[in-house]
């Protein structure tokens, strides 16, 4: 019997990764600086093609921001036309295996240890990386192409965001650049910016999700209960998208967050978007059925994507937070 050699889905997705990273797509406008609007438009029409191209996508233009926040510099290419670097935000912290982070005597650092959900492991070339120092958490740069950056095959065995090469990363002895100060990585302004991109990467998975839907009730009677669905997903992606451009234009106003508003208004976008994403999955599957699941690999795909993608959200932690603060702090209502 014939059997073919189909690339893994991660290799797919880091084709098209390169090819976006190369030919500028991903120079996107950086948060705050009066485009914001347009910045998370592009994060959510990538989303709505290809999620798992998304979260490499997302994290190289997140890098490119932090760099420029932290005044720190992006490694460009030395010859026009030879490749850009392709930038990983590896800052999970989850229990289990960690990052340590050592200053030897003549200053260099040093990472040793194991990272967790590293998104683009084997086709980012640099990555900002967080790791456990004497001082406290601590953002680096480094190169994954230094020979103690090993990607660690086999940690990422589920089928959902496969295509993201979302891998543990074993340092060992490996030379990294500080980026800012201790904490500085959690105590930016930009920070909350970051994660209000996060959430039109969602919105942008769960406009993609509901294109059976809408193309069936475009061609058929599919009943009044898929109907009623598809009202209730208009809705609820109306106002998703609502609060992304109220949250751009709030971060345009204020980029600095000298308002003191910015972790407040991205606990509100990424729990309201999250659950708009979510409450699309579930309609659509009741809508639908099982048949495009079963019969639509690129649907398929799609839906398993988001629904882990969406758990990126720590949902009633982030409730409880945002809780807190406006206890503390006021509504705003």
């Amino acid at each position: 019997m014939m059997t073919l050699d189909l690339p893994e889905p991660w290799e797919e997705t880091a084709r098209a990764f390169t090819a976006v990273v190369d030919d500028g797509r991903l120079g996107l406008p950086l948060p705050g600086h009066g485009r914001t609007r347009v910045r998370w438009a592009a994060l959510a029409a990538l989303a709505e093609t290809d999620l798992s191209l998304a979260r490499l996508g997302e994290g190289h233009a997140d890098a490119l921001a932090i760099l420029d926040e932290l005044s720190a510099p992006h490694d460009a290419p030395a010859e026009p036309g030879s490749p850009l670097p392709r930038w990983g935000v590896w800052a999970a912290r989850p229990p289990g295996p960690s990052l340590a982070a050592e200053q030897r005597d003549d200053g260099s650092w040093w990472l040793e240890g194991t990272k967790q959900y590293c998104s683009g492991a084997r086709v980012c070339t640099h990555a900002l990386v967080t790791a456990d120092a004497a001082d406290g958490v601590r953002l680096f740069t480094v190169r994954t192409s230094e020979d103690g950056v090993r990607p660690i095959s086999g940690t990422w065995p589920a089928v959902g965001m496969a295509g993201s090469d979302t891998l543990d990363v074993r340092f060992g002895n490996v030379p990294a650049e500080p980026v800012g100060p201790p904490g500085g990585y959690t105590a930016r302004p930009g920070f909350g910016h970051g994660g209000c991109g996060v959430a039109a990467c969602w919105y942008g998975g769960a406009r993609g999700l509901v294109r059976p839907l809408l193309t069936a009730a475009r061609e058929r009677d599919v009943g009044p209960h898929a109907y009623a669905h598809l009202g209730a997903i208009d809705i609820g992606l109306r106002t998703a998208s609502a609060a992304l451009d109220q949250a751009a234009d709030e971060i345009d106003d204020d980029p600095l967050d000298r308002k003191d508003a910015s972790m407040r208004r991205t606990l509100r976008v990424r729990t309201l978007v999250e659950g708009v994403a979510a409450d699309v999955l579930t309609r659509v599957g009741h809508a639908l059925g099982a048949g495009p699941l079963g019969h639509d690999a690129g649907h398929a795909r799609r839906a398993a994507d988001l629904m882990v993608y969406l758990r990126q959200h720590h949902a009633e932690r982030d409730l409880e937070e945002l809780g807190r603060r406006v206890a503390r702090d006021g509504s705003g209502w």
